[in-house]
């Protein structure tokens, strides 16, 4: 299976505007989490948040279980976690690290829960290792956003036209969108959690205009770092599409926040 090479600082830069620019995941989305399958988070349960970055799984699941651990290899994102948490009142402990030093020195969990991270690990190895590290009756949840087709989202399609057209020459986002790569669902279902379910929740927000220029700068592909003097023309084809698209300084947004809970096929209810 190809694997993109990793690369440690990817996001050292992104981290000040991740939380601003990436679409939030649904509140709602996460005591359903906590509910299906028989999880039952509880006091006695503890989750990890595996490739964390600015820690919005971790804060969100941290009230429904007794101990969370954030961790992601760029310290960046880890002091906007740490941030994050203190203002939600809630304890989190962060690890800077990857899913290449996962082991028994963790412990044990009952969650493990990936965002935005998943596809930058070596995804089957990754799987093989919380194999020996989550709980009988535990789970894998990768959580993702997607914008569906419906008229709020008209923007939408020519945004991503306007970041592809910006890394063409970026060969790790070019390996994600080639016929070859295999989708999460295909990987897991050749792992030890072969059991596959769905929730999600749909919402529709208003974000200000000016987040998709933050969102811009909040991924790898589009970097200032990594596409240079182009940053200011992309920036100035973003604030145009925003003009173009807005109403009072604001966007309409339809964003699908989904979680994909995997556990072990031979496990009962």
């Amino acid at each position: 299976m190809t694997t993109i090479p990793f690369m440690p600082r990817r996001f050292r830069t992104a981290a000040a505007h991740y939380l601003q620019g990436r679409p939030p995941y649904a509140a709602g989305l996460f005591p359903r989490i906590a509910r299906t399958c028989g999880l039952g988070l509880g006091p006695d349960h503890r989750v990890m948040d595996l490739g964390c970055g600015p820690g919005q799984i971790a804060v969100a699941l941290a009230p429904l279980a007794g101990e969370v651990v954030g961790i992601d290899p760029e310290p960046e994102m880890l002091a906007v976690a740490a941030e994050a948490a203190e203002r939600a009142g809630v304890r989190v402990t962060w690890h800077q690290g990857s899913s290449y030093d996962l082991g028994p020195q963790f412990g044990r969990f009952r969650l493990v829960t990936m965002g935005r991270s998943f596809h930058w690990m070596d995804r089957a190895e990754t799987l093989r290792r919380l194999d020996a590290m989550i709980d009988p009756g535990g789970a894998v949840v990768l959580i993702h956003d997607d914008h569906p087709k419906v008229p709020d989202n008209r923007w939408v399609q020519t945004y991503r036209e306007l970041l592809d057209r910006y890394s063409e020459d970026d060969p790790d986002r070019q390996l994600r969108k080639s016929p070859d790569w295999p989708n999460h669902t295909a990987v897991l279902l050749d792992s030890p959690f072969g059991r596959l379910e769905e929730v999600a929740v749909i919402e529709r927000r208003r974000i200000p205009a000016d987040t998709l220029a933050a969102r811009t700068l909040s991924m790898s592909s589009t970097a200032p770092e990594r596409i240079g003097a182009r940053a200011a023309e992309l920036l100035a084809e973003i604030e145009a599409l925003s003009a173009e698209y807005a109403a009072d300084g604001m966007l309409t947004e339809v964003v699908t926040s989904t979680a994909l809970i995997a556990r072990r096929p031979d496990e009962a209810e």
